[in-house]
């Protein structure tokens, strides 16, 4: 499969996360260690979100991510639209509405795949451990 060419002035540009990670920042004019610093991260977390088999961010992160690049977070975080933000541009989601990480995401999916009529007890039975 052929890699798409772009440009850094490219603003609808879409490509997988971790390219558009990287676009992001290049946008922003930023080197892996200055968007480190920006969002509070180590300069190897942002390495590991621009590999095409690393890590990925948490929501909270990918916010900042956009914020500090000057990037339209629904962009980076699904590859719709357009890069640019507006500069009043709020926010669409919040972030709390997402997995927190890994594991969390792992247990939405296994309570996606629960029957309707068994969800209630599945939750109380969660809940019970509190």
């Amino acid at each position: 499969m052929a890699i798409p060419k772009r440009r850094l002035s490219d603003k609808a540009f879409s490509g997988s996360l971790p390219v558009r990670i990287r676009h992001s920042r290049r946008l922003g004019k930023l080197t892996q260690a200055a968007l480190a610093k920006a969002i509070g991260v180590q300069p190897s977390a942002v390495a590991q979100w621009e590999l095409p088999n690393g890590t990925s961010p948490t929501v909270s992160h990918l916010l900042s991510v956009a914020d500090a690049c000057c990037v339209a977070f629904e962009w980076l975080a699904t590859g719709r639209g357009v890069a640019g933000a507006q500069p009043s541009e709020i926010a669409a989601v919040d972030s709390s509405s997402f997995a927190a990480d890994h594991l969390e995401e792992r247990l939405l999916l296994a309570f996606r795949r629960v029957p309707s009529r068994k969800r209630e007890t599945f939750v109380a039975w969660m809940e019970s451990f509190f």
